[in-house]
């Protein structure tokens, strides 16, 4: 059954449950509403009719059922919104499956790569890699899955470990979907871990306090004691001396634990709902699932636990949270040092979680954007994972990249027309002609994006991918910057000297991936063909293989004395006096053009 279909009954079945469950909950409220009224008359009627005690214990039993009632309700209420958070998760994926932009959520991080490749490509951004695949919850994670994306230099290791993760949260639509689920029942806000980190960085003086700690715990006994004989009359009041030396040491250390009380009493929140996140990724029974439970193994080896750990940061928190009542928090500090001995207990708590609390949130963020590829996987089952061959200079390895069916992710499917694609060595560079609109621009960024993909771990939008390490380098859309004083031209002449330097033969590293789109374009003609054909010639043999998409038909001519150059187009044809184009590359150079076409279509003068 087709994806979009299943997740069609889903919602449909959710709906239909969800008015079953609104239409009791309604009852609910009228019998609360009945009970109410029924119960204070009954314990007015029998108070006055029969007897008070008669009174008292229609009031108690009203009470008791009216309890029972709204707890029931409360429950159903729970059960409401439980159901609402699954149709919403179902939502999404339905518009993620459609490419339904309006109905995807913005990533909970804008991605703040707006490097060349990041915007060449459309990986961050309004309708982009990064929006399409986003289901992450906290800050932390959405940033990491956008660095992901947008790597230019792949680490064959690093992805061949997230390729084994991904798969297996691929079969895990319960693990991806629960841990959504507890998160919006808890929260509609992105999750933040840099406040839960925040307070292992507030400066405090730990010694300091501990050698003023035991004399303020002595001078509170010692009010108290002193406070106590004076009342019985067996000491004059001197414990108003030992209160004025209390608050003479409470006063000269409340500026040294101040900052770290706030910063304790801020993860209040934040902990409410890592809690229950870590503490289902530390029950949750992982089987036969190796990669899932190595990469999960902060949350459940060990002694030091989540749950056990954060459960007496929350009771830190709390000591801490008494500050919230001005009056009760005045009664404590008055008769013991309340707040030093909270900020002891901080300070204490701060030491153990400084080694355990960044571990547990870099592994948590990090699965949060493999859970992103695990859902983009599921929702893909015709995408298929890459193989990225070892790469040694010494060898030669025939072809470097080969791709069958190749398509962009974010053209949605019922358009999208899929290429295969072969490059045998490096050095290698092939021109792709073609008239305007025909695809060549979007064939070249499909290469880069699947790549992209490749290399943060996920599956590609091809039937099969294989391809050495490349980096990555895109020449597409130019941009001039009037802050910068560069015209159209000169920031593409920049980004082109770029490339060469890339290139280069004593460049170290991998070998390098380029795509250009047009060349040159910001000046005439004659200069344009003139700098194109040398630049072109300096691209072909270089450390790397090039596509190159233009409508410069001289160009194509280069590949009859350089071996290295090869040609491919996209056609075009007019049917009923409209262009039409089937976005099949063919080999060789294009044997038409459609600029005179169009001009001609639109009314605008030709000559013949």
């Amino acid at each position: 059954m087709p994806y979009s279909s299943l997740y069609s009954r889903h919602i449909q079945r959710l709906e239909r449950r969800l008015n079953h469950l609104v239409a009791i909950s309604n009852r609910f409220s009228w019998t609360r509403l009945i009970v109410f009224v029924a119960g204070g008359s009954a314990t007015w009627g029998a108070a006055d009719l029969i007897s008070s005690s008669a009174g008292w214990i229609t009031f108690f039993s009203a009470a008791f059922l009216f309890a029972v009632i709204v707890i029931l309700h409360r429950r159903l209420d729970r059960w409401i919104n439980s159901f609402l958070v699954w149709k919403m998760i179902y939502l999404e994926k339905q518009a993620r499956l459609d490419l339904d932009w309006e109905h995807i959520p913005l990533p909970v991080t804008p991605a703040e790569s707006r490097s060349p490749l990041a915007i060449d490509l459309d990986l961050g951004g309004p309708s982009s890699l990064h929006h399409l695949l986003d289901i992450t919850i906290s800050r932390q994670g959405s940033r990491c899955l956008s660095d992901w994306l947008s790597t230019d230099t792949p680490d064959r290791q690093a992805i061949f470990a997230r390729q084994t993760v991904v798969s297996e949260l691929a079969h895990l639509p319960r693990f991806r979907n629960r841990l959504r689920l507890i998160f919006r029942q808890l929260s509609q806000e992105p999750l933040d871990g840099d406040k839960l980190l925040k307070w292992l960085q507030i400066p405090a003086d730990d010694p300091k306090m501990g050698r003023i700690l035991p004399w303020g715990t002595l001078l509170a006994l010692l009010n108290i004691i002193l406070f106590l004989l004076f009342l019985n009359g067996l000491l004059p009041p001197y414990w108003v001396i030992s209160t004025l030396a209390y608050a003479f040491v409470y006063l000269t250390s409340r500026d040294m634990i101040k900052e770290l009380l706030e910063a304790v009493l801020r993860l209040d929140g934040e902990l409410g709902i890592f809690l229950p996140l870590l503490g289902f990724l530390e029950r949750y029974p992982y089987g036969a699932r190796k990669h899932l439970k190595d990469k999960c193994a902060p949350f459940w080896s060990g002694t030091d636990r989540p749950v056990k750990r954060l459960r007496q940061v929350q009771l830190v928190t709390a000591l801490t949270g008494i500050r919230m009542n001005p009056a009760l928090w005045l009664v404590l500090n008055l008769i013991t040092p309340w707040d030093l001995w909270a900020a002891w207990l901080a300070a204490r708590q701060r030491k153990l979680m400084a080694r355990l609390l960044p571990t547990w949130l870099n592994a948590f963020h990090e699965l949060e954007a493999l859970m992103a590829l695990g859902e983009f996987s599921a929702l893909n089952p015709g995408y298929t994972f890459p193989t990225i061959a070892p790469f040694d200079e010494k060898a030669k390895i025939h072809p470097v990249f080969t791709a069958h069916n190749l398509g962009h992710p974010l053209i949605p499917s019922a358009q999208k027309v899929c290429n295969d694609l072969q490059i045998e060595e490096l050095g290698e560079l092939l021109i792709i002609t073609g008239s305007n609109m025909s695809g060549k621009s979007t064939f070249i960024r499909t290469v880069g994006i699947n790549l992209c993909l490749a290399y943060a771990g996920g599956p590609v939008n091809a039937i099969g991918m294989r391809t050495i390490p490349f980096r990555l380098y895109t020449c597409i859309r130019i941009n001039d910057s009037l802050v910068d004083g560069f015209s159209y031209f000169y920031a593409e002449v920049k980004r082109l000297k770029g490339l060469l330097d890339a290139l280069k033969a004593d460049q170290p590293g991998l070998p390098l991936l380029y795509l250009i789109d047009e060349i040159f374009r910001g000046t005439n003609n004659r200069e344009r063909l003139i700098g194109s054909r040398a630049y072109v010639k300096a691209l072909i043999g270089a450390n790397g293989v090039g596509l190159l998409a233009t409508h410069d038909l001289e160009l194509a001519t280069l590949a009859e004395d350089q071996s290295l150059a090869g040609n491919a187009h996209f056609r075009d044809e007019v049917n009923d006096g409209r262009l039409t184009f089937d976005y099949i590359l063919r080999p060789g150079p294009t044997p038409s053009t459609n600029a005179l076409k169009i001009m001609s279509n639109e009314g605008l003068p030709v000559d013949d």
